[in-house]
């Protein structure tokens, strides 16, 4: 599904001392299918932005449009049920919201709350357990007895189960190893292009974005700072570190090359063993007699 924010702005605690306004005027599209970043500083606006994907938060200025469905300050969708079904948020730390006896209970907990009839949802959760890595055994043992990384799939699953067309990632990764953390991006780009769905990853790893987004959307103070494909965002050193963002470890390499041998890299997302040839290729150059 498209995603449009259209001159939206967001106050908590509004007409109070406390108001904060956490969206500034923000207009942002995201197409359906893609795969896009939102990165930014604590603060930037990323979580109240995620917040309007479900119906969690409605706009306290301007209109959020998810497919058909429009949010407004004065009005959400009479259908906000068929929206939370058709947007999965993965939260941080989404084991925390584990809380059935059994793992398959917990999986089957979200189509069964938004009318899944009884067979379709034992077939899903069945269905769902090798995507997220995980065998038939675990269906009947209590998540609590799993280890932090089976937690997360587990959770990871129930989400999954609902059919969702709009995949939202809210760091992810936070609190796993770095084998782990592989592991887990892998897995949900494998399913974004699996079954095409439209995944906004919000992260403060460069490294994952660069990776795996084909956008990238920079906040900073609410507002919408950058954005276009990793190729053309993450070379801008300057622009980022003045919202206090570094360029990805690949660039700032790129960079320290050309200034020890004077020749220079274009950056577009190469793999180590394609980057390892052109070094060569630019270094050996110089001994040719």
């Amino acid at each position: 599904m498209d995603i449009t924010f259209k001159d939206v702005s967001y106050i908590y605690q509004r007409n109070s001392p406390f108001a904060h306004k956490a969206i500034d005027h923000l207009n942002l599209h995201i197409a359906s299918g893609s795969f896009v970043a939102i990165i930014g500083h604590t603060g930037s606006g990323k979580s109240t932005l995620i917040q309007h994907l479900n119906g969690l938060a409605v706009p306290s200025e301007g209109e959020v449009t998810i497919g058909k469905y429009r949010l407004t300050p004065d009005k959400k969708p009479e259908n906000m049920k068929e929206l939370r079904s058709k947007v999965g948020v993965v939260f941080q730390y989404p084991e925390h919201q584990l809380f059935e006896e059994t793992v398959g209970k917990d999986i089957a907990f979200g189509p069964r709350n938004f009318g899944t009839d009884e067979e379709e949802t034992k077939r899903r959760t069945k269905e769902i357990l090798p995507v997220v890595g995980l065998s038939d055994e675990f269906l009947e043992r209590s998540p609590f007895d799993l280890s932090g990384g089976q937690m997360r799939r587990v959770a990871i699953a129930g989400v999954l189960a609902i059919k969702p067309e709009v995949l939202v990632l809210d760091e992810p990764t936070a609190g796993l190893d770095p084998r782990g953390q592989k592991e887990m991006m892998e897995m949900f780009h494998r399913m974004h292009q699996e079954q095409n769905l439209t995944t906004i990853l919000v992260t403060h790893s460069m490294e994952d974005a660069v990776k795996y987004a084909d956008h990238v959307i920079i906040l900073n103070n609410g507002q919408k700072y950058m954005e276009g494909v990793p190729e053309e965002v993450f070379v801008q050193k300057e622009a980022l570190n003045k919202v206090q963002l570094d360029v990805p470890e690949m660039v700032r390499f790129l960079n320290q090359f050309e200034e020890r041998f004077g020749k220079s890299i274009p950056f577009h997302r190469q793999k180590v063993k394609e980057m390892a040839a052109l070094i060569y290729d630019r270094l050996k150059g110089d001994e040719t007699p």
